[in-house]
Formats: C-alpha cells, structure tokens, sequence
C-alpha cells in the first residue's frame, strides 16, 4: 500500500456526522437505493455491500461514510472515498444523499469534509465522475473546486470525470 495514512472513519461538521458503516445501517442504504428508481435490493444484498465497504475500508486506508444529521440523528446517504474508476493513490469523491435531504447543502457540507480528511491523509488528488445529466452534482463539486478533465462514454451514458488538486 503507498505510504498514505488511513482516512479518518469519523468526520463532524456543523450539522453532519460521518462515520463507520454498522449493520443497522442497511435499512437506510436500501431505501437510499430503492430511490434510484431501478428496485429495491434485498437486505441481504444490502448487508453484503456493507461488508464490501468495511473490507475495503481495512485494504485501501480510504471509505465511503455514511452520513447523518447531528440534531436529528437520521441517516441522510453516503460520502466518502472510493476507488471507483480511479486509483487508492488518486480516488474519487463520492455522495448520494436521499432526495428529501437535496437542496439543504448536505452534500456540500459533506464532501469539504472529505476532502479535507483526504488532505490528511496525504494525498494530492482527488477524481468524481458525475452522469452528464446530473447538474445537481456539477454544482456540489464546482463549489468544492473540482474542475472538468474529460467526458468518457459508458453503458449508462456519459460520465463527466473531474478533478481536485489538494493543495
């Protein structure tokens, strides 16, 4: 593994907790899937994507978090590291959040503090790769600084990938 430190698994903002995945989490990922409009996934295959992340967590030193509201204590969706369509040493920035928690500056709030966690960890750069229809998503990572590096073709349609130096 390169010489990077682990990603903090507990990152606090104003309004938002981020931290490790529990198996009382399944319930809400699977509702969070189920609004993507392509079924609902079984609990068991929900649970298996826990344990993916949690075993990949331990292997590459970064994690996708869940996120929740401090004052409410609810689970609101996702934010973290991920390696996705790009390397441990350069990983991408991912969020998805339920609609209801859209437009309240959640994922933007989230993602700064990733990103900052990704700067401790020692890395330089960060990749996201956004759906060419998703603007919500343009608007999140233009606030974040990211900035357009190419367009790529793929079953779902075009993805847009972006980039961030961590300065």
């Amino acid at each position: 593994m390169p010489p990077y430190k682990t990603m903090s698994l507990h990152l606090r903002t104003e309004r938002l907790l981020l931290r490790p995945w529990t198996e009382s989490d399944a319930a809400g990922l699977r509702a969070l899937h189920s609004e993507r409009g392509k079924g609902t996934p079984t609990v068991e295959h929900t649970r298996s994507l826990i344990a993916k992340q949690l075993t990949a967590t331990a292997t590459t030193g970064i994690a996708l978090l869940p996120v929740q509201r401090r004052e409410e204590g609810d689970f609101i969706g996702y934010c973290g590291l991920t390696i996705g369509r790009s390397t441990v040493e350069e990983p991408e920035i991912a969020y998805e959040l339920f609609r209801r928690a859209h437009g309240h500056g959640y994922a933007t709030e989230a993602a700064e503090a990733v990103l900052d966690a990704a700067r401790a960890t020692g890395r330089t750069r960060l990749w996201a790769t956004v759906g060419a229809w998703n603007t919500p998503s343009f608007r999140v990572l233009e606030k974040l600084g990211f900035e357009r590096d190419r367009v790529s073709t793929e079953d779902s349609g075009e993805v847009v990938w972006l980039t961030r130096w961590l300065p």
